[in-house]
């Protein structure tokens, strides 16, 4: 008899994904429930958070949870952490991020804070919270969204590429910390992605088709970037801890 073998499963695992309400974090969510996990997702609009938990329940009967929260302030990060303080998480995924376009000589210390306070803080302040409470479990795994921006120069989002070059490096420091206890942590810089973010981008300019010619396997789309994902968390990655898996479609070898 020939049984099923898929090093890629989640079956049975519990997984936080951040910024879970649209674009990359909401794919990766979905994608993590039809790869067998329970998902706790979470985000700021509760609108929109219901409706991926809906698509949550309508993948599996798993219990799914969606919880409201503020990443960026103290008392949104406790709420996600009390909320799942009864067992422990097998993988998180740190997706929650914003991009703020500004010239350098244009920057406002507001501008700073802001994209620091949500790509930078919100992810390490939540992990060290789960970590202090034992809430990554022993063979877990951290994931976190970074960025392309981090590895090559892109006019106008110097702070954007600052904090996701930040993530890289903490990042390998944390792999460093945590690996005593088979937890491990990476990230996905990937490039860009036809999301919502990317359409309002294209609107704004009028046609990214030039762009779209400095890449010879084109633009990725969200489930190229939750696939990824997927890999890191499972134990198909098991061998795999502090660094960063760039997803560009050939970008930075053009």
């Amino acid at each position: 008899m020939t049984t099923s073998f898929n090093p890629f499963s989640l079956e049975n695992q519990r997984i936080l994904v951040t910024g879970s309400t649209s674009g990359l974090g909401k794919k990766i969510a979905l994608t993590c429930a039809h790869m067998g996990a329970e998902v706790i997702c979470t985000g700021r609009d509760q609108d929109r958070l219901e409706k991926t938990l809906t698509e949550l329940q309508s993948i599996s009967d798993r219990s799914h949870q969606a919880i409201q929260a503020d990443l960026t302030q103290a008392s949104g990060r406790d709420a996600l952490v009390t909320s799942i303080e009864k067992k422990p998480l097998n993988g998180v995924v740190h997706s929650a991020g914003i991009s703020r376009l500004s010239p350098v000589r244009m920057i406002t210390e507001q501008h700073l804070r802001e994209v620091q306070s949500i790509n930078v803080d919100a992810p390490m302040l939540i992990t060290q919270a789960l970590l202090k409470r034992n809430l990554v479990a022993p063979e877990g795994s951290m994931v976190f969204i970074a960025s392309i921006a981090a590895h090559i120069g892109v006019p106008g989002v110097a702070a954007y590429s600052g904090t996701k070059a930040a993530l890289l490096a903490m990042v390998r420091c944390l792999a460093m910390e945590v690996v005593k206890r088979r937890i491990r942590a990476n990230c996905l810089s990937p490039a860009l992605v036809e999301t919502p973010l990317l359409e309002a981008t294209a609107t704004m300019i009028g046609s990214m088709e030039q762009e779209r010619g400095n890449y010879p396997l084109g633009f990725g789309k969200p489930e190229d970037v939750a696939n990824a994902a997927v890999f890191l968390i499972s134990g198909a990655s098991r061998w795999i801890t502090g660094t960063t898996l760039v997803m560009d479609g050939g970008l930075t070898i053009s």
